[in-house]
């Protein structure tokens, strides 16, 4: 089974290894500061979906050699790239963002940043920072996408429709900045075929995909729908079976960042085995080999 690795894809681009470095920016998000909601996604952590990245109280200078630091075992003088990883990282002002952005890509170790971001906060003036700075280092916006099932998106309070999304992906194409989009395999009432539509739609449009394991952390609403026995969450089995058929219709042009994904072990609920990164990782790769 043919297909293209975010490793594969960054020694290509960049010559090397590169690694990412998860960053927190202080941001926080319209889900939660009362601008569509103040309760956020029902999945989403208290982090905001950033539980492993650095602290928000130190500059970014200094969340970078963090960083740095906690890969010297694994990459020495190599590259990196900034991710602004927890909550919603184009929701503030563009001068504040300037600011912040600014710092990270003028890093001599930085080779590019990765912004993630909703789909909702990409305004002209955001857009236009965008694309100055995608001519000084490459800029990767991740996008929240999680499905395309209309549903499932207001019961997950996803706060967007699907149509905020095709926009978003039009207007960054126009810039010449690279789209990842993040799916969630698993989520509450949804089939396989759910699953792998939201997939097939995501490759029309992006330049690469994050595929996510529905993980249930403490302190979230889905923690509370799932303890009230309102849904399943998947098996290791089921999990590998669903990523070797959304393998099978991903193209080689859409870039492959992520096939799974794991809480923060002291918050996560279920499923244990997604703690086991590991195991879960070659029992993905081997079943991909068998393809």
């Amino acid at each position: 089974m043919k297909y293209t690795t975010l490793n594969n894809y960054l020694k290509e681009r960049f010559g090397e290894k590169v690694y990412k470095i998860a960053l927190n920016g202080g941001f926080t998000c319209p889900n939660r500061n009362g601008s569509i909601d103040t309760r956020g996604c029902i999945f989403c952590s208290k982090g905001g979906s950033g539980d492993f990245a650095e602290s928000p109280d130190l500059t970014i200078t200094e969340q970078i050699e963090n960083g740095k630091k906690r890969l010297e075992k694994k990459i020495k003088n190599g590259k990196y790239i900034a991710y602004f990883q927890a909550f919603t990282n184009t929701y503030a002002s563009v001068e504040r963002l300037r600011t912040i952005y600014e710092e990270a890509i003028n890093n001599p170790d930085i080779v590019a940043l990765s912004i993630g971001t909703r789909p909702d906060c990409l305004g002209d003036d955001v857009l236009a920072l965008l694309d100055e700075l995608n001519k000084i280092k490459p800029i990767f916006v991740e996008l929240g996408l999680q499905t395309i099932n209309e549903d499932t998106a207001k019961y997950i309070r996803r706060g967007y429709t699907l149509e905020v999304y095709d926009k978003a992906v039009a207007d960054l194409h126009k810039i010449g900045i690279n789209v990842v989009t993040h799916i969630i395999l698993g989520l509450p009432n949804e089939s396989k075929e759910d699953m792998l539509n939201s997939v097939k739609y995501a490759c029309k449009v992006t330049d690469g995909i994050k595929l996510q394991l529905l993980h249930i952390l403490k302190g979230t609403d889905l923690a509370k729908y799932y303890e009230q026995g309102k849904f399943e969450v998947l098996t290791l089995e089921q999990y590998t079976e669903i990523i070797k058929e959304c393998v099978q219709i991903i193209p080689e042009n859409v870039v492959i960042h992520r096939l799974t994904g794991d809480g923060a072990k002291k918050d996560l609920i279920a499923p244990l085995w997604s703690a086991d990164k590991k195991t879960v990782l070659n029992t993905i790769n081997q079943a991909l080999k068998d393809e």
